[in-house]
């Protein structure tokens, strides 16, 4: 049994410092494994990600691939 469903993934972008921000935000960010503004990551698409993006919206930029 194949499951063909689609795995829609997310490209996230870290487009603002971590300076100065949060504790949390911060966490969030290098959990993603966002360490530097630019850096950029592919993720699949869960809650826990989306979670995650939620929590660091302002700091990110989205693209659903």
């Amino acid at each position: 049994c194949w499951d063909y469903r689609i795995i829609m993934k997310y490209e996230i972008t870290l487009v603002k410092s971590l300076i100065g921000r949060k504790p949390n935000q911060v966490k969030t960010a290098k959990a993603l494994g966002l360490t530097k503004v630019g850096s950029t990551v592919i993720k699949e698409e869960n809650e826990a990600v989306k979670g995650m993006i939620i929590t660091i919206a302002h700091l990110v930029k989205v693209v659903q691939k």
